[in-house]
This record gives C-alpha cells, structure tokens and sequence, in this order.
C-alpha cells in the first residue's frame, strides 16, 4: 500500500508540453487517423524519419525538398514542397505544431551505400536551403505559409558512432558538424530572429551510469563517445572563434524514467558549465521498450515516464517516438486493425493536466504509484500509475472533498469512465490494477 499526498495549494510551475510525439500516424496521404491527434491535444510533433526509409522519399529531409543541390538556391522551382505542405497542413489542422528537424532520415543500411548522411559539401548553401524551406512555412515564400513554426532542429544524432564510416546519421568528422551547425544557426537567426534553433539531438548520456553494460561490445566507447561530443560541442559554440547561437539542446534516450532523470540533471549541468543556463533542454526521442508493444504495460511506462520527467526534471518540452503507424517504434497505433494501442491514452490523459495550466505539489509514500497534479480554472487532476504487474492499494491525502470522476486505462477501458471516487475529510482510497493508469478530475 502507497501514500499519495497532494497540497493544491502549492504550485510547482507550470504544466510543460511532455505529451508530443515525433511523427503523425501517416498512412500514405490518408490523414483517417490524424483525428486522434487532435483527441488526445499532442502539442508538438517532430518531424525526424518521416514516412519511413529516406523519408519516404517525399517527406521533409532536405534532399527530398531540394533534390538537386546544384540548383539554384532561389528559385522556387527547385523545391519540391507538397508532401510536406500536405503533412504539415494536416498537423496544423490537429493543433499539433510542427518540431521540424534540418537534415536526414536515418540509413540503417549505411554499410551498403551512404547517401544522405554524407556532411554537404558546401554548408552555407545548406544553411541557404534550410532558410527557404522556413521562409515557405513561416513567411509565404514559393505560396507558402503562415505557420510561425518555432523549433528548427539542426541535423539528429551526428554523434551515434566514433567511427564515422559505421555511423548510420552522419559520414563526417565531429567537427564538420559543428562547422555545419555554425554556419546554420548564425544564418536562420540572423534571418528569422523570432524561432528557435537548436540541435543536436544527441544520442544521449548512458556513459554516467551505465555499468551493467560496458561488457557489451564496444557500448562504453560508443556511449563515451556520446558525452566527448556534447562537451565538444558545447565549447565550440560557446568559443570565441565559433560563438553560435542556440536555443535548445536536444537530446535522446532508450532507458526508463528514473534514469532519465538522472540524464536531464546531466544535460542541465553541461549546459550550466557551458555558461547556457536559459537554453532549453528538450527531451525528443524516448520509448519505455518496443517489446511493450500493444501492452497494457507499455501505457503504464508511458504515463511514468511523463509524471516522472515532469516533477523531476526541468525538460521542456518531450516527444516520444515514435507516432507513426508501420514502423517497429510506433507503440501508439496498431498497424493492423488502424486504431490506437493503449499507448495512446496516457497522452490523452496527460492533456487534461497540460490543459489546466498549474502543476501542484505532493508527495509519495511506499508505493509503486507514481502520480502528476495539475489545478486551474476552479479545477484540478491527477493521473496515477501502478508501473507493477500487480495490483496496489493507494491511500490519497489532500484532494477537495466529494466525488471525483475517475477514468482508468486498464484491460477493459480505454481511458473511459469508470464510475466516481468519493472524498471524504480530503481522503481517498482507490486500488489500482497492475500497470492501471487512472485519471481523477473534480
């Protein structure tokens, strides 16, 4: 049995965006499930591996928006926009903001052959390209449009191999990176003061605690690696002789909540060293565990993981990955019958927090139950999460008194109603069902 106490009378901060997701649920140009989107009030969807392989070829990388790099940076012709105008249009239609990554789709078949992933040979007029392609979305450029796209993401994960001939994301040196992130941020923020650059989407901070698996082949030089680039990074921006402008650093992550947390406390403390304490630290690729998928189990990670990052973290913003619907990451929709998993629901629950504007304070006791609070408006929330198999009897302290509505994502609910809670003296008593994760709203 677990004690959850809340004081409602204590804000903590705002409630942060935690419940984007990378991607859309893209059925070719179907948009039959965009609508869920729009449900569960997804704030930010990142646009990184979009429509598959090479970004489907017609999806947002910048070789499938400007196909011959020998063109003419300035002619509109040169563009092939209307993949990308039609998903962004759909996203906008569901309040979903474009997060928008500059750059490549991964190569998992990078031994074969590299074709995106090689550095551009000339990194200014990429940095030209990338600033039309934000003129077509944020300023009418080419009849564009009026979207006024904030995140500009420049390139993912240059870091994700030592050796760059092994390295799925990018064939170069780390410093043709930083010269190529130079270049970019300088230009977009000296064009488009108003958005935010940023980058690099860093495969993340394993190497701090990750003794259990330095036995596996070269995972402690790989993950190393991972920490020299972003200590690197950060000093080349920060230099004299290459200051760079930034906005967010973003970074990436495969573990569970609580490591998590301990990775965010590190991303805040580079940047901290680094002299970049308002830059913000933006979460952008996370999933609890593709074996989870279509499990009841995978919601219960979900849902932790966001009332986790949120109480214990200062990320501003998450997206998990990954939103599409045939690809082996996408946990929130099922392939087959085109219809969301439970995985979907904890962002849907998660919204009725973000919608009410205040995160509260409180407090856990002996339990396997997480939990997140929320108040605005005369109303308040909570989610609560058994993340254990089994089934846990929780004691609640500090709620208003009378009925509060509770919804459960369990085997039989799909986060619908599942009668009232009574409270009584500020007291409550539910008993939630192993990996149960329950809305409360009065």
């Amino acid at each position: 049995m677990g004690k959850i106490k809340f004081d409602f009378e204590k804000v903590t901060g705002p409630m942060r965006p935690l419940h984007g997701i990378c991607n859309a649920p893209i059925l070719g140009t179907d948009d039959a499930l965009f609508h869920y989107l729009g449900e569960a009030g997804i704030p930010y969807s990142r646009l990184h591996d979009t429509g598959g392989r090479y970004g489907g070829y017609v999806f947002v990388d910048i070789e499938n928006i400007f196909r011959n790099f020998d063109a003419d940076v300035d002619d509109p012709a040169s563009y092939d926009f209307p993949f990308t105008d039609w998903l962004l249009a759909e996203l906008m239609k569901q309040g979903a903001e474009p997060f928008y990554r500059l750059g490549a789709t991964i190569e998992n078949s990078y031994a074969l052959n590299a074709y995106r992933i090689i550095p551009p040979k000339d990194p200014h007029k990429w940095a030209e390209i990338c600033a039309h392609i934000i003129a077509h979305y944020n300023e009418g450029w080419a009849s564009g449009f009026h979207y006024d796209i904030k995140y500009w993401e420049i390139w993912n994960e240059p870091d994700n191999s030592p050796d760059m001939m092994n390295n799925p994301m990018w064939r170069g040196t780390k410093e043709q990176y930083f010269e190529l992130y130079e270049v970019t941020a300088k230009l977009l923020k000296e064009r488009f003061p108003d958005i935010k650059v940023g980058g690099y989407a860093s495969c993340g901070f394993y190497a701090i605690d990750d003794e259990k698996l330095v036995a596996a082949a070269n995972v402690d030089e790989r993950t190393q690696y991972f920490l020299d680039f972003a200590h690197d990074f950060l000093a080349w921006i920060t230099s004299d002789a290459h200051r760079a402008p930034i906005d967010f650093f973003s970074w990436h992550s495969y573990a569970d909540a609580r490591r998590n947390v301990r990775f965010a406390q590190y991303a805040r403390k580079i940047l901290s060293d680094a002299g970049l304490e308002n830059v913000e630290s933006i979460f952008n690729e996370w999933n609890p565990g593709i074996a989870n998928r279509g499990l009841l189990c995978d919601a219960a990670l979900i849902a932790e993981m966001m009332c986790v990052m949120h109480r214990e973290s200062d990320v501003s913003l998450m997206t998990y990955y990954d939103g599409q619907v045939n690809t082996s990451y996408g946990g929130m929709f099922d392939p087959v019958h085109e219809r969301p998993f439970k995985a979907y629901y904890p962002f849907k629950a998660f919204n009725e927090l973000y919608k009410l504007g205040q995160a509260v304070e409180l407090s856990i006791q002996g339990s396997h139950i997480t939990a997140l609070a929320a108040k605005g408006e005369g109303k308040r929330a909570i989610m609560l999460v058994n993340t254990s198999k089994r089934a846990e009897k929780c004691v609640l302290e500090g709620l208003p008194d009378g009925d509060m509505q509770l919804k459960l994502i369990d085997n039989r609910h799909d986060l619908t109603d599942a009668g009232n809670v009574s409270v009584n003296d500020g007291h409550a008593e539910i008993n939630m069902g192993g990996y149960n994760v329950a809305l409360l709203m009065a």
